[in-house]
């Protein structure tokens, strides 16, 4: 293949990706020329691919108002990325048992992109607090689970993070002295007052020398409760923590 076709080629998959990652943005559905007009891109060049992006599930139309928007298909690609990861199956024996020990609700923590996926999750019978959404994708500098994994991950994920709040309102900037002390900490954890002392505390899951996921206790504690968390359930989370780590490394 010639030299300009494999650029002509790398090129549709770059703007392809253009587009998946512009879609992602803002509202559901988007207008063809305000993407073209964001892409930097002609109305043909984007039509185009537009319309192969939809052949393939990865874009889907809106019959009503003819706008584009994210397809199933990625769900489905989503899903069972996440699905093959190491950290799923050398955890699974642990959380149902954590969650009875600690009448929490126990998840498991990955980073994407400046941004923590819980990618697995065994719910304690007080689920349905302030940290259950919808979505299981928040910015890695909301939560203690983000702060630990981003502050043991590169410095181009920790700038993609850092590019990524102006999507997100309400998130503090962290600073570099705020990412030495994540990678100091043995475990982090923050308090919701006014939701019944709602809390989420998170420890890193080490293996070798990369911390590739983070195991994470929800629930909620009040009074004599909040001062016994980290005496009762971090200990815990990082026994478990540890052990996962070894299972992956040996695998």
């Amino acid at each position: 293949m010639a030299i300009d076709e494999q650029r002509g080629t790398l090129g549709t998959v770059r703007n392809a990706a253009l587009l998946l990652e512009l879609l992602s943005e803002g509202p559901a559905y988007h207008q063809l020329t305000e993407l073209a007009d964001r892409a930097g891109m002609s109305l043909p060049t984007v039509h185009r691919l537009l319309r192969s992006l939809v052949a393939a599930g990865l874009v889907e139309q809106d019959p009503r108002t003819a706008r584009y928007g994210l397809g199933p298909q990625l769900v489905y690609l989503s899903e069972r990325s996440l699905g093959r990861l190491p950290v799923l199956s050398a955890a699974a024996p642990y959380l149902v048992e954590l969650r009875d020990s600690l009448e929490a609700t126990v998840m498991i923590a990955v980073l994407v992109r400046g941004h923590v996926v819980y990618v697995d999750r065994v719910d304690g019978g007080d689920a349905g607090g302030v940290f259950r959404e919808s979505s299981r994708l928040r910015h890695a500098f909301a939560t203690p689970a983000g702060q630990l994994l981003i502050a043991h991950a590169s410095t181009d994920e920790w700038r993609q993070a850092e590019a990524a709040l102006g999507q997100v309102p309400g998130v503090p900037r962290a600073t570099a002295a705020d990412r030495r002390r994540w990678s100091r900490a043995s475990y982090l954890v923050v308090h919701e007052d006014g939701h019944r002392g709602a809390f989420e505390l998170a420890v890193p899951i080490r293996s070798g020398d990369a911390v590739p996921a983070a195991l994470v206790a929800t629930g909620s504690a009040s009074g004599e409760q909040a001062d016994d968390l980290s005496d009762k359930v971090a200990p815990r989370l990082e026994r478990a923590a540890l052990a996962v780590g070894r299972t992956i490394a040996n695998a």
